[in-house]
């Protein structure tokens, strides 16, 4: 990689809290006591956007506090009034090609990695899924490099989710496949962004070399990537900032 610069940037804003979502499924008033206890933390790690299924709206809106910050998740048919809620983005699991934007409100169509990205609309981002409780669910470390090269290429942004629990690449016994870890992907977008193969950085389990490239990522390139890689969602918000502190890269 470029000259070092320290890894100043690379990791900020970079978790959403899935708090309601598997395999940690918090009730919602567990899930927005524990935001409200992150945000009085204040981590520079985690985004501070709570992630909420648009079925459990109402649910959210009986809540107070609520969350300053929220990522609306489309699992119903049509959009749902989200008046006088902080809604800063949408995800959602429609074909790109049919996705239309929302003013003000950023927008993240799911795409399947192995499969042709085609029609995508201006203003609309892509969301990639990382993994799942399945193990035909985590993509190959070619069709995520793919994907992440697509998104380099065509400057286009991306929400990641799923599977990320930890830091670094390592086999899940539980369902015999392994899991993709977060560095690894945030490092692998900084290889696409150089016009560098990611698949090796997928790839490789070598903790120190994933922590010498994390320190030696420069300042424009962190910039670049984290302009492509917006977040991922973690039922997990201690998790990856424990992981981050263990390996000493933030």
């Amino acid at each position: 990689m470029s000259a070092p610069s320290g890894t100043s940037g690379l990791f900020t804003a970079l978790v959403d809290d899935a708090g309601l979502f598997p395999p940690t499924a918090l009730h919602m008033d567990e899930a927005l006591a524990r935001h409200q206890r992150d945000l009085d933390e204040g981590s520079p790690v985690l985004t501070h956007r709570f992630l909420c299924p648009a079925s459990r709206l109402d649910a959210l809106r009986r809540i107070s506090p609520g969350p300053n910050r929220i990522g609306l998740i489309l699992d119903t048919h049509a959009l749902p009034d989200f008046t006088g809620l902080p809604v800063d983005l949408v995800e959602t699991k429609q074909p790109p090609e049919e996705v239309e934007p929302i003013p003000g409100v950023r927008v993240f169509a799911e795409v399947v990695p192995r499969r042709q990205i085609t029609g995508l609309r201006e203003g609309v981002g892509l969301k990639v899924r990382c993994g799942g409780l399945t193990a035909d669910a985590f993509p190959t470390p070619e069709h995520l490099g793919a994907f992440i090269e697509f998104c380099a290429e065509h400057d286009v942004p991306f929400k990641a989710t799923a599977g990320l629990h930890h830091a670094v690449r390592h086999f899940d016994p539980s369902l015999g496949v392994d899991r993709h870890g977060f560095l690894n992907l945030v490092l692998a977008v900084c290889e696409a962004a150089e016009r560098r193969d990611p698949v090796p950085i997928l790839r490789t389990t070598d903790v120190g070399l994933l922590v010498r490239l994390a320190h030696a990522v420069s300042e424009e390139t962190a910039k670049r990537a984290r302009q492509l890689l917006v977040s991922y969602g973690s039922c997990s918000t201690s998790t990856p900032i424990d992981d981050l502190k263990t390996l000493g890269v933030a």
